[in-house]
């Protein structure tokens, strides 16, 4: 399956991604073709093994697909880029920085003046909720606050999408649905292309305008699931039936999908 638009921001053309094992040749995705359109939210989700990560990191430029080819706005990825922003589960802040420098430390690798730094990196606290620890090191935050520092990291250099793995993976239950809500509130403000990996349904169907789940053995798109339901969302619209309908539907999707434990669809 695949869906393919003629408005995109990122574009996947058929990508096949091998990995050569001991004694044999292991398919991590089986031809996987997927928009993603400007200033869109997708969320990514599907079993253990069926490729969601590598699918990202194809993205980002970190692994180079067997074959198949990715666009991002027009132009082919061939490596990390500037214009992708990249938040993996760990957080990766420099523990011997502040808050303020570790936010600051892309847009001084792009030379950018002092004064302007300091602007970009008010703005990002400020919009994050970290204004008031600008000057704290990493070890004295909560895991939610450390994402956010890596959020507003990420937004600072100004990237033309985000790819997020797995972000709030480690988090407890509350700091993870706060998280969500605040994730939104930037997204909703700066609207940039978002690509989100997860394994909670829940999460995946809260955050995204479509969801598209993955089947395993080879990786590949099952299903999208258009979500309409309105931004902003709410903690009521958790509780609603038509989220819980959504939610049913994602479900199924991911732990019944024909082929799950190997067979053809």
């Amino acid at each position: 399956m695949s869906t393919v638009t003629a408005d995109h921001m990122i574009r996947f053309g058929d990508i096949r991604q091998e990995f050569k094992l001991a004694k044999e040749t292991f398919t991590a995705l089986g031809g996987i073709s997927l928009d993603i359109a400007d200033g869109e939210f997708v969320t990514v989700v599907g079993p253990s093994g069926c490729g969601k990560s590598t699918l990202l990191n194809v993205a980002a430029g970190l692994l180079e697909p067997t074959s198949g080819s990715v666009l991002v706005d027009q132009r082919p990825v061939t490596g990390p880029s500037p214009r992708t922003g990249v938040i993996f589960q760990q957080y990766a802040l420099f523990p011997w920085l502040t808050v303020r420098k570790n936010v600051e430390f892309g847009l001084k690798l792009k030379k950018v003046p002092a004064d302007e730094r300091r602007a970009i990196v008010d703005r990002y606290l400020e919009l994050v909720g970290l204004t008031q620890f600008a000057d704290s090191l990493p070890k004295t935050l909560s895991g939610g606050m450390k994402q956010r520092c890596a959020i507003a990291r990420a937004y600072a250099v100004d990237p033309q999408i985000l790819l997020m793995d797995e972000p709030f993976g480690a988090l407890d239950a509350l700091t993870r649905v706060h998280m969500q809500e605040q994730l939104l509130q930037t997204w909703l403000k700066e609207r940039r292309t978002v690509m989100f990996v997860t394994h909670d349904v829940d999460e995946a169907v809260f955050l995204a305008s479509r969801v598209v789940v993955m089947a395993a053995r080879p990786g590949r798109i099952h299903k999208i699931v258009p979500v309409n339901l309105p931004y902003p969302r709410t903690e009521q619209m958790r509780l609603s039936p038509e989220f819980a309908a959504l939610r049913a539907e994602v479900w199924e999707s991911v732990y019944h999908q024909p082929g799950a434990k190997g067979g053809d669809e």
